[in-house]
């Protein structure tokens, strides 16, 4: 994470609203070799004591999980180039706007058992922001095809023992500038992430 205090003073409960916004993000695990990475969707308990996951059966990270093993969930939000033009104030350099949070735990596989509890809560969280489209269950599966996909994928939990956000968001510039930026950034359309960002940018943690 950036070291700057300055973009690191989201509180707890601002920086586990992010990731249960996101529920998607890198699962990392140190091995002996590069880092084992994967890209998930997850769903973080109501508490924020622990994140539900599940993994294909056949990646690395599953294969290698032997016991409960120490791992990172790297959670990005929305990012844009800065230039300094935007800031309407005199040597500037150029830099890079965002907001990431880290989950940092322990991973550990679950019983077989446990794995349609968490795609249906997983599938029932992003189902509900498409109200009012109806429901998608797993009701809705032929049985014999649910059991087969259902048998290629394993569950986990992601037990949190510390939570770190950076809201890089131009928060060590005067007022004037850092609103400068945003609206720069909103101008230029960049991605489709430069509207929140520059939502953010205006309005960022206290």
């Amino acid at each position: 994470m950036h070291p700057n205090p300055t973009f690191r003073s989201a509180k707890t409960e601002q920086n586990l609203a992010f990731a249960r916004a996101q529920s998607f993000g890198l699962l990392a695990l140190s091995t002996e070799g590069a880092p084992l990475i994967s890209h998930i969707p997850f769903q973080l308990s109501e508490d924020g004591t622990h994140a539900e996951l599940h993994l294909v059966r056949s990646t690395e990270i599953t294969r290698a999980l032997k016991t409960p093993t120490p791992a990172r969930l790297a959670v990005q939000g929305p990012h844009s180039y800065i230039s300094p033009d935007w800031y309407g104030v005199p040597d500037q350099v150029p830099t890079w706007n965002y907001v990431a949070v880290h989950l940092t735990g322990t991973l550990e596989r679950l019983p077989d058992s446990a794995l349609e509890g968490i795609l249906a809560r997983l599938s029932a969280q992003f189902e509900a922001r498409l109200s009012p489209k109806p429901e998608w269950t797993m009701g809705k599966m032929t049985p014999d095809v649910l059991d087969k996909m259902m048998r290629q994928i394993v569950p986990f939990r992601l037990t949190i023992e510390n939570i770190e956000g950076t809201w890089k968001l131009g928060q060590n510039k005067p007022d004037a500038a850092r609103l400068g930026g945003a609206d720069g950034v909103a101008e230029a359309g960049l991605g489709l992430e430069t509207a929140a960002l520059a939502a953010f940018m205006r309005k960022p943690p206290a």
